[in-house]
């Protein structure tokens, strides 16, 4: 009936505005430009690329399964600044949802979304495939996973773009890592092994577009 196909027209419109405001996402972070200024927080909303401080590498993943553990979605250590694959959503937790803008602090539990394929940063207890520590993946659909998606926020009070933060793997209290030397050999040759362990690496937000509310103010840090 009318009021039916009138329904599937308003999502269908509303498909494509969330698809076109990602590819206008994608050009920002490629341009290294934020919505809000330089000198930000990361809040619920942002698309972001993090960086790990000590390889420089980017967090990063892609349409590559690994070919042993779970056999889920690839995560990497890569090299280059300007690839889309790098790009994650920032977003709550379902048991807490957090409202686009709402900035974010030490302690916080977040979900980290692949921006291109729609599967949450998420680990186990399946070794990785490399150095035989905790595997780190990209899984789940649409968004949704389980609590192996959860990570908790470590840093100086509120998290802000260039700011050390590290992030812990709510379900097996390890942290996110990567090792430069540790490489893999193709289809995702010179990317490496990012896999969570007891060490607390440091990560950085840098390139992308941070969304915040008129009511949060930038001199509230601590």
């Amino acid at each position: 009936n009318a009021e039916y196909m009138g329904g599937c027209v308003l999502e269908f419109v509303l498909l494509m505005v969330w698809r076109s405001l990602l590819v206008l996402v994608g050009v920002m972070c490629h341009m290294g430009m934020t919505l809000a200024g330089d000198k930000v927080y990361v809040t619920c909303g942002s698309v972001i690329k993090l960086k790990h401080q000590d390889s420089g590498r980017r967090l990063h993943s892609h349409g590559v399964n690994y070919g042993s553990g779970s056999g889920q979605q690839s995560v990497t250590g890569f090299e280059g600044t300007d690839d889309t694959n790098s790009m994650w959503i920032v977003k709550g937790v379902p048991n807490k949802p957090c409202d686009r803008g709402t900035q974010l602090q030490t302690g916080d539990i977040i979900r980290l979304e692949h921006m291109n394929t729609n599967k949450n940063l998420h680990s186990h207890l399946f070794p990785s495939p490399i150095s035989n520590k905790q595997e780190v993946s990209a899984f789940g659909n649409n968004g949704e996973g389980d609590s192996g998606d959860y990570w908790r926020i470590e840093c100086s009070g509120k998290w802000k773009r260039g700011k050390p933060v590290k992030l812990q793997h709510v379900d097996t209290s390890k942290w996110l890592s990567t090792d430069a030397n540790r490489l893999f050999p193709r289809p995702i040759a010179g990317q490496a092994e990012v896999a969570c362990h007891q060490q607390k690496d440091v990560w950085v937000a840098e390139e992308g577009a941070y969304f915040r509310t008129p009511s949060h103010g930038e001199d509230d840090d601590n």
